[in-house]
């Protein structure tokens, strides 16, 4: 791709892209991407919080010049304040044509080098950090931020009507993922053999983090869907990768529901495996009521897969307001239920959920790296000088 704009010097401030593969994680690495893409002659240091080492991510390529700056060697208590000292340093030596923070949080860093030096700034907003703001410093810098860069247009409308910003301010650059990646195939042997299932047995699959604090992903209303489920498809499985400190209730709930025969909580999986597990089922569900965007649903839709959401949250976008999806009400376990048995069983109304190829040049035309980095050009050229 030709370069499209002059040299300039970036500061990106992210909380890692190495060390973990999280959503805001593999945003900031397809951001950096991407941006390096458009400036390939600009000059790039990335300050990452919990990162100890250059491990360049799969998929992921960075301009060799870039320099990495890593504060995770430090203990937890003292690292926020070694990472703002270094942001904070290095901005004073190297006055940056724009600092990015990829993390609202860090956007405070950013509003004292642009009081400071009159260095410009934007500010990524994905999801539940930039609802109900509290914090005084955090409010005086988003409002000072030249761009926030949303994932959803839930998360945009949130932000304005909460903190009555500049609507000129707050644009959409959703997530994307990497399709070469995510691709449909058939239902991996070792994986039927690891959870001893049949080849024709129906799963559904949720991947998310199992964190206490983070109950609104929706596993549990699922397990709570799945007596009605079983009532109609008596084979069903159901699989929650991700690990965190919630696996003992969530094996306590199964356990009172007794549905612990039919659920399996596969843990912490390789990324490489991850592809296998979407392809593994045959529905992917995550009926999340406080989702800033979900990269899962892209990744399972470019598998070819069905999909279900909530209705309440930043999946509207990622499904394109149910066009990709269907999108149901996060608290009601009956709709859930009715919503999986009628995927399951192949009559749920929205034909394109059966046509993986098709689902699958949906979700790349909606949310491919290409537009992406389309999308993020067209911000460069109007907010950048």
């Amino acid at each position: 791709m030709p370069t499209l704009f002059n040299s300039k010097r970036f500061h990106i401030f992210a909380p890692s892209i190495h060390c973990s593969q999280g959503g805001i994680q593999l945003y900031s690495a397809f951001f950096l991407q991407a941006l390096q893409n458009l400036y390939p002659q600009s000059e790039y240091d990335v300050f990452l919080k919990h990162d100890i080492e250059l491990q360049i991510s799969s998929g992921i390529n960075y301009l060799p010049k870039t320099h990495f700056h890593f504060t995770g060697s430090y203990p937890l208590k003292v690292r926020t304040s070694f990472f703002a000292t270094e942001i904070m340093y290095e901005g004073f030596l190297q006055r940056p044509n724009l600092t990015i923070a990829s993390h609202l949080h860090f956007s405070i860093a950013s509003y004292f080098l642009k009081r400071i030096f009159g260095i410009p700034y934007w500010a990524f907003a994905h999801g539940i950090e930039a609802w109900d703001i509290q914090k005084p410093a955090l409010k005086t810098a988003i409002h000072n931020a030249d761009l926030i860069l949303t994932g959803s247009s839930y998360t945009r409308e949130r932000l304005l009507n909460e903190e009555k910003l500049d609507a000129k301010k707050v644009v959409i650059l959703p997530n994307t993922f990497d399709s070469s990646r995510f691709k449909p195939a058939l239902k991996p042997d070792y994986l039927l053999k690891r959870h001893k299932l049949k080849p024709k047995q129906p799963v559904i699959l949720t991947v998310a983090r199992l964190s206490a604090l983070e109950g609104y992903k929706g596993y549990d209303q699922i397990i709570r869907a799945l007596p009605q489920i079983r009532q109609v498809i008596p084979n069903i499985h159901y699989i929650i990768v991700g690990r965190g400190n919630d696996s003992q209730r969530i094996k306590e709930l199964t356990t009172e529901l007794a549905v612990q025969d039919c659920v399996t909580l596969a843990g912490f999986i390789p990324d490489e495996q991850l592809c296998d597990y979407y392809n593994l089922c045959d529905v992917f569900a995550m009926p999340s009521k406080a989702e800033g965007f979900g990269m899962v649903y892209l990744e399972a839709l470019a598998c070819g897969k069905p999909v279900l959401a909530g209705n309440q949250d930043g999946a509207i976008s990622a499904l394109c307001d149910g066009k990709l999806g269907a999108l149901v009400n996060p608290d009601d376990v009956e709709e859930i239920a009715k919503t999986l048995i009628q995927i399951l069983q192949g009559y749920y109304p929205n034909l394109l959920m059966y046509q993986p190829e098709q689902l699958r040049q949906m979700v790349i035309e909606q949310f491919g790296f290409e537009r992406f980095q389309a999308t993020l050009a067209m911000y460069l050229r109007q907010h950048l000088i």
